[in-house]
């Protein structure tokens, strides 16, 4: 199949396949030798919204939502075994939905922008339909009798779930090689990594699986990923999004956000799962317990247009870039795909300053005290009697890297230690937080790489814990802070004779996603350029 019979193919909503039944040392060369060619049938559509043109589609009667569905089906059932970013598939059940999204148009009813949209959840987020086992082999086989919050607002909305993505055991790594359901790889380089935790839903939408995935962020898990599969990634603000339905690692950092193809499909999203939780809150409440007016449910319709661009959409905008991210330890190849990235910004029309944040480097070791410590508490309850899996026990059913996190969290809090250890590391997010809020009362963003590297090789970091937790340092300083961040492409790199994404995270103020994803729509759709399949401004 040409590039362009790809990118058409992919734009209505007919994934292209052709990865099933090869070895592993045969799909590696078959990855390379179709490199350049898969890289533009991932980006072809990153400057438009894919939920909008399959659901125009759909909406005219050009396709159907059955059609939609099962055209990703079948690409799964291609792929999957070489790329393994889903862990089940409930087709049936997606199947089903989208026929009944296809009645509905046929009896008038009007259809919202997610009507027939397929989705991909995150193992670690409840489904009444299939297992919700958390990567974990002490959950398998456990079925949840209800949908998470985000799931029961976007079914309403019309999209089709067509299953549950893999993911690093309760969320704990930043690889997806820790799953009891075997590794994902990258779509983009089969030896590689896609990040983690949240590596099966970036790199089911980087591969064409789904339109949309749901992924969990308690130190960077939807946005590391995100970088690393060339994909867009939301965090939200610490409790904009609901997390009732979400299997717990640390309870005062994870947040539900999505992974698209594009801002926009991700605004879109977002719109949805808030309108989805608008009840539980009154106005007056959630003033009271966040200090900010309650946030509007619709994060897209003010996005803007290519035709905006003529003039300079970001005047009277300030961006700060932050020194302590380029410095030692971060690759040659990703900061200067950041440093272009704020040049494009400036010549959209904002201000970009390079700025000092002090607290930077203190947030890695504060992050990993309070999120073991937590998690220490929140797996008590997974004994392996009362949920998942029988006939097994505690330290059959979870992997080594979970047990490594619950001892040194359950240490953290031992008497005689909590003083020295979690008392001090709140201490230090409450700098962090200062901080932060600090540089984003004079900036309207700031701006650091998404992470320090671009995927590494497979193997390379799982039996390291210190060196996998150090690809969180960009990222956990957001969690600490509880602050809202997304992940846009900023170019690629070549490695190894591989290319490979960047991304570029942006971190705006609390419950300023609207802002914050205005900002990096309008760099996205500046900077990319649809004619050759890259960014305008690569190479830069």
């Amino acid at each position: 199949m040409s590039t362009t019979a790809q990118m058409s193919v992919h734009a209505i909503g007919l994934a292209p396949s052709g990865l099933g039944g090869r070895s592993r040392r045969d799909r590696s060369v078959f990855h390379r030798e179709r490199a350049s060619r898969r890289r533009v049938a991932h980006v072809a559509s990153c400057s438009q919204s894919l939920v909008r043109s399959i659901g125009d589609r759909i909406r005219k009667g050009e396709t159907s939502a059955e059609e939609v569905t099962r055209s990703y089906l079948a690409a799964i059932e291609g792929t999957n075994t070489a790329i393994g970013a889903f862990v089940s598939v409930t087709a049936d059940d997606a199947i089903a939905q989208a026929k009944a999204v296809d009645a509905a148009l046929r009896a008038g009813e009007p259809l919202g922008l997610l009507a027939g949209i397929p989705l991909g959840v995150k193992d670690n987020i409840a489904t009444a339909t299939g297992e919700t086992s958390a990567g974990s082999r002490i959950l398998t086989g456990l079925k949840s009798p209800y949908d998470a919050r985000v799931i029961e607002a976007l079914r309403k909305a019309g999209s089709v779930v067509v299953g549950k993505t893999n993911m690093d055991e309760f969320g704990m790594g930043s690889t997806t090689e820790s799953s009891a359901f075997g590794a994902t790889v990258n779509p983009w380089d089969d030896a590689r990594v896609p990040g983690g935790s949240s590596g099966g839903s970036a790199a089911a939408v980087a591969a064409a699986h789904c339109v949309l995935a749901l992924g969990s962020d308690t130190g960077g898990s939807i946005r590391q990923p995100a970088s690393f599969c060339g994909v867009v990634g939301l965090k939200p603000t610490y409790g904009l999004v609901s997390r009732h339905g979400l299997v717990a690692y640390a309870s005062s950092f994870d947040c539900i956000g999505p992974l698209a193809s594009s801002v926009e499909d991700a605004a879109i999203a977002l719109s949805a799962m808030r309108d989805g939780d608008a009840s539980d809150f009154s106005d007056a409440t959630f003033q009271s317990l966040s200090g900010n007016p309650k946030p509007a449910s619709d994060y897209h319709s003010h996005l803007k247009r290519l035709e905006d661009l003529a003039s300079k959409p970001l005047a009277g905008k300030k961006f700060a870039l932050v020194k302590e991210t380029l410095g030692e330890g971060v690759d040659a190849g990703v900061v200067g795909k950041i440093i272009a990235a704020a040049k494009e910004l400036e010549k959209l029309g904002a201000v970009v300053d390079v700025v000092s944040c002090p607290t930077f480097g203190l947030g890695l070791p504060a992050y990993y005290v309070l999120a073991l410590s937590e998690a220490s508490s929140n797996l008590a309850r997974y004994d392996a009697i009362r949920y998942g899996a029988e006939n097994t026990t505690r330290s059959e059913g979870l992997g080594a890297e979970v047990k490594r996190r619950i001892l040194m969290g359950t240490y953290a809090l031992s008497a005689g230690h909590s003083d020295a250890y979690y008392k001090r590391a709140q201490e230090t997010r409450r700098l962090v937080e200062m901080d932060l809020n600090a540089k984003l009362s004079e900036y309207d963003a700031l701006l650091t790489p998404a992470a320090p590297t671009p995927a590494y090789e497979l193997g390379g970091k799982v039996n390291d814990p210190l060196a996998m937790f150090s690809g969180d340092v960009m990222t956990v300083n957001v969690n600490l802070a509880g602050l809202p961040a997304v992940v846009v492409r900023a170019g690629s790199v070549t490695e190894n004779g591989a290319t490979l994404p960047v991304g570029l995270q942006m971190v705006g103020r609390p419950f300023g996603e609207a802002e914050l994803l205005d900002v990096a729509h309008t760099f996205e759709i500046a900077t990319f350029d649809a004619v050759n399949g890259d960014w305008a401004f690569q190479g830069a």
